[in-house]
């Protein structure tokens, strides 16, 4: 993942950042902070690491790490 690709991705959630401006109590910012933040996360990692598998439980290599060895 390039730089430019994390800042797009992280743009893209900067409006629903702003939104937050709205909530009047810290427990639903707090909510609502936390799931943007972790929707980031998981795109960044995804993006990185590649589309988790269908089955949990198998073990899955990136290339990157397979030339490593």
């Amino acid at each position: 993942m390039t730089k430019e690709e994390y800042l797009s991705i992280a743009a893209s959630k900067y409006d629903e950042l702003q939104s937050l401006k709205s909530i009047d109590n810290f427990y639903d910012y707090e909510k609502e902070f936390e799931k943007i933040f972790i929707d980031l996360a998981r795109t960044v990692l995804e993006e990185n690491l590649g589309k988790p598998s269908a089955d949990r439980r198998k073990k899955k290599h990136s290339q990157s790490l397979d030339t490593l060895r």
